[in-house]
């Protein structure tokens, strides 16, 4: 399996919210690089971040469009995060299931076959805009 077919399965299994099947492609020393906030690095860090996003939204991802690198190493993927704001974050509006539909990106490293890294960026001060 390429790099580019691990990325792709991540993000089916993203939208199929099959958690453990995301998991299961990621290396236990995963690096996440979230678009807000504190670098994350392994498992554990990575399974309580998608917890607390699966509390807090409900997304589907469409439109996705995959670039990837000469050697297969960097995967970069562009999408349209199509969600619904279902429970109040500190320091973000309040949520009432508002709907939203945002432009996003990330770009993920992949080495023997496990995603090492997730770095993913969004606009979120129109996010805010969206759901105020």
């Amino acid at each position: 399996m390429t790099s580019l077919d691990i990325v792709r399965q991540y993000y089916a299994y993203f939208n199929e919210k099959n958690w453990e099947g995301m998991l299961s492609l990621l290396d236990p020393e995963v690096r996440h690089e979230p678009n807000q906030g504190e670098v994350r690095i392994g498992n554990e860090k990575f399974t309580e971040f998608m917890q607390h996003m699966d509390e807090s939204y409900e997304e589907t991802l469409t439109d996705m469009v995959f670039f990837s690198a000469s050697d297969d190493s960097r995967i970069a993927a562009e999408f349209v995060v199509n969600g619904t704001y279902k429970q109040a974050e500190e320091g973000l509006p309040p949520a009432h299931g508002q709907q939203y539909v945002l432009p996003a990106g990330a770009f993920l490293e992949v080495k023997n076959g496990k995603i090492t890294r997730v770095t993913t960026y969004y606009n979120l001060p129109l996010w805010i805009k969206l759901v105020s």
